[in-house]
């Protein structure tokens, strides 16, 4: 199974990387443009945890200021040093606040609030290669995600284009399913 997963995030990533800027700026664009029209509530007192896209990963800092505009708090990780655990989060208060952190990865400059301030969240946007029918969803391998959202009774949402919103994927008992999808074209996509 890890092979068939090596392989796929490989084939994905080199897609991604072959979409004409152009075209992965209009989804970003969609993306954000789909936060008014979500199947749950994100304004005012809600906390959203959400993530910075890195390289060629669908959305843009665009998404997280459309929530920001709708008066949502919104938390970003930072990756912790060392080995793999659950993700560290910080208050996210737009893109002049992002600075270069761990692997290149964009996070904001500020006070971190621990691995479990993700808890406060009730809507965590998450980014993914890949998510199948079912919510299987195919991370980049190392298992952040997975150690964060364990447990949590939030809605997760995984993040991709839509044609990678697939029939099946393959899944490790550790796999952490997402209830919905987000696509540039198709909106929220509740799975299961």
């Amino acid at each position: 199974m890890r092979s068939t997963k090596r392989r796929l995030r490989a084939e994905l990533e080199q897609r991604r990387v072959a979409r004409p800027f152009a075209a992965r700026k209009q989804a970003a664009d969609n993306l954000a443009g789909w936060v008014s029209s979500a199947p749950f509530r994100l304004e005012y007192d809600v906390t959203v945890a959400a993530y910075v896209p890195f390289g060629a990963e669908p959305g843009s800092p665009g998404l997280l200021d459309a929530l920001i505009d709708r008066g949502v708090t919104v938390i970003v990780p930072a990756v912790p040093a060392g080995e793999p655990t659950a993700l560290d989060w910080v208050r996210y208060d737009g893109a002049e606040s992002l600075t270069r952190g761990r692997w290149g990865l964009l996070e904001p400059i500020g006070h971190r609030l621990g691995s479990d301030a993700v808890e406060a969240a009730s809507v965590i946007f998450v980014p993914a290669y890949a998510v199948d029918k079912t919510g299987n969803r195919l991370g980049r391998g190392a298992g952040y995600y997975d150690r964060t959202l364990t447990g949590l009774t939030a809605e997760i949402i995984a993040v991709v284009y839509d044609d990678e919103l697939v029939e099946s994927l393959p899944a490790a008992p550790h796999d952490v399913r997402v209830r919905w999808a987000l696509t540039p074209d198709g909106g929220f996509r509740e799975l299961g």
